[in-house]
């Protein structure tokens, strides 16, 4: 009879744990599962803040530019500064940028299906985190 008891509580511990386990699966944000899987590298800094790239994420276009996940973390945060990630396109070649998305804690996504290549104009953080990628790249 008490080994009995055990097997039956041995059960219903696992079926509370898997059950327990798909509660959370299905109540974790998509963008909270993917932020797990971040590698994100050190980029450039400026007297702004500094910019990070995702490695994981790193993905090859059809045209032969490269598609990043990029986030600006600012030195100090308010309503009007905070961390903003952007999915961009980088040409290798001709050192240009365009920026798909962009998200931030205040606005979930904004998707810019219009982007037109921009040349960084001296951006020191937009310039090395286009070199690293590249680099990486190769």
């Amino acid at each position: 009879m008490v080994h009995a008891k055990k097997i039956l509580v041995t059960i219903f511990s696992r079926n509370l744990l898997s059950f327990l386990l798909i509660l959370i699966g299905i109540f974790t944000p998509i963008n909270d599962l993917y932020a797990l899987s971040h590698d994100w590298i050190s980029g450039p800094v400026s007297k702004y803040g500094e910019q990070l790239w995702d490695k994981q994420s790193i993905k090859r276009n059809k045209d032969g530019s490269v598609r990043v996940l990029s986030r600006f973390i600012p030195k100090t945060k308010s309503e009007i500064t905070q961390d903003i990630l952007y999915t961009m396109d980088i040409n290798c070649f001709e050192k240009s940028f365009r920026d798909i998305t962009i998200e931030t804690d205040q606005v979930n996504e904004f998707v810019n299906n219009n982007a037109e290549w921009k040349d960084p104009n001296g951006d020191k953080l937009i310039l090395g985190v286009i070199r690293q990628v590249c680099n990486f790249e190769k």
